[in-house]
This record gives C-alpha cells, sequence and structure tokens, in this order.
C-alpha cells in the first residue's frame, strides 16, 4: 500500500530565554514528541529547544537540515522529500513562528507546489504581539524589516513610513540589529514629527518585557535602555 504524503509542521519557538510552555501550547510538545525529521535555521539551538520540549526524545534519531542564509536555495527540494515519503516534517525558526519575517517562507511556499499539507501550530509572533499592546491600528498594518543603515537612506525610508502611516491609517513596523537599538530610537525622536506615535515593543514574553506607546515629545522626555534587547518599533501618525 502506498505511503500517505507527510505534513509539514510549523512549529514555533519561545523568543528568548524563557520556559517553552509557559508560551507554546501542549499541541507543540506533541507535535515534537511525534516528529524526528526538522528543518532549522539553527542546528544547536534547535537541538536544545526540542530537548527543553522532549526531554526523552534521543538526539541520535534527529534529522536536521539546514535553512539560513547559507543555505544553497536548490537544497530546499530535497528538504520536502521525506514528506512524500510518509513522513512528518517540522520546521523551526529561531524565535518565533517560523514563515513569517523568517527563511521559512521559501519551504512553505514548495510544500504547496507539491501538495504537501502545511499545518500551522500556535505561538508567540513578535509583530502581532507588539501590534495588540502598541493601542495602534490592527485593522491595517505593514511589517518592513530592517531599516537603511546608510544615515540619509534611513532618514528618507522613516519619512515615507510616517507619511504612509497617516496618508492610509496605517501602522509601520520595522526592527533594528539590536546593538542599535538606541540609536534608532533616537533618530525617531530627531526625525519624526512630535506628535507621531511610537511604539517600544521590547523583550516580548520574557521577564524583562518592556511595550510603550507614547508621542515623539513623550519619549524625547524618556530614557529606556534598549540595548541588544529584541525590539519592535511601531508608528504612526495621526
Amino acid at each position: 500500500m502506498e505511503n500517505l504524503t507527510g505534513k509539514l509542521y510549523l512549529i514555533p519557538t519561545t523568543l528568548g530565554d524563557t520556559e517553552p510552555l509557559n508560551v507554546l501550547p501542549l499541541t507543540v510538545k506533541k507535535a515534537i514528541e511525534n516528529i524526528d525529521t526538522y528543518i532549522v535555521e539553527n542546528e544547536k539551538t534547535a537541538r536544545r529547544f526540542i530537548k527543553k520540549i522532549s526531554s526523552g526524545k534521543q538526539q541520535s534519531s534527529l534529522t536536521l537540515f539546514p535553512l539560513n542564509k547559507f543555505t544553497n536555495a536548490l537544497e530546499l527540494p530535497s528538504y520536502i522529500e521525506p514528506c512524500k515519503k510518509g513522513i512528518d516534517v517540522g520546521l523551526i525558526s529561531e524565535a518565533g513562528c517560523p514563515g513569517v519575517a523568517d527563511p521559512g517562507a521559501d519551504v512553505v511556499k514548495l510544500a504547496h507546489e507539491n501538495n504537501i499539507k502545511v499545518v500551522p501550530l500556535v505561538g508567540p509572533s513578535s509583530i502581532l504581539m507588539a501590534m495588540m499592546s502598541s493601542g495602534m491600528n490592527g485593522q491595517s498594518f505593514a511589517f518592513n524589516g530592517y531599516l537603511p543603515i546608510d544615515k540619509n537612506e534611513r532618514k528618507q525610508e522613516l519619512k515615507r513610513l510616517e507619511k504612509l502611516s497617516f496618508e492610509h491609517n496605517q501602522s509601520q513596523l520595522f526592527i533594528e540589529t539590536p546593538y542599535r537599538n538606541n540609536k534608532i530610537l533616537e533618530d525617531l525622536c530627531n526625525i519624526l514629527n512630535a506628535n507621531t506615535n511610537i511604539c517600544v515593543a521590547c523583550d516580548i514574553t520574557l521577564p524583562t518585557e518592556y511595550i510603550k506607546t507614547m508621542t515623539v515629545n513623550e519619549w524625547k522626555k524618556n530614557n529606556v535602555d534598549l540595548h541588544k534587547r529584541p525590539t519592535l518599533f511601531i508608528i504612526h501618525k495621526r
């Protein structure tokens, strides 16, 4: 009898060093207990995460395929071959939900093209959790990834995003390399309109979580150290 096609499970991880089952449902634990083949960004952290969730699972039983900036796109079709043989595969992001601001989207696309069922599991998404807690427009928002590094290009991009938020009533999200967080908040205060709202959502789901929305003028009167802390920024001009 021909094997049924395996499924591609999208397995969320924690957003930092926190107990997995404090922020992840039991469906994630069940999936990890039943899956031995994974597509991962980083093998070391993936193995550590799997061990935390399912301490009894033998590490030697795991097959891990790397998916990061060094992965050759020509290798990706081989990653879903186990599904074609009836084996379930788990896709694990380095932090948060696979496929969202994450290279895993390429594998998910391949799964659809090969008629492989994709199963997204519930877990923390820093983008959605930042929006939820920002008080900004949850009906219309956009995630813009990283801003340009060049000073003039960054200024132009911030003004463009501010204008977009005003003209379309659309909140604009972006991230920065953690060691430049303090500098980008300073840039926001110097470049944007005094009444533009800025939400800073830092260390989401961690004990040090900090989420605050204020106007540019109000941020200028407040000091917060965001250095090397995972942070999402949202702006909205009304």
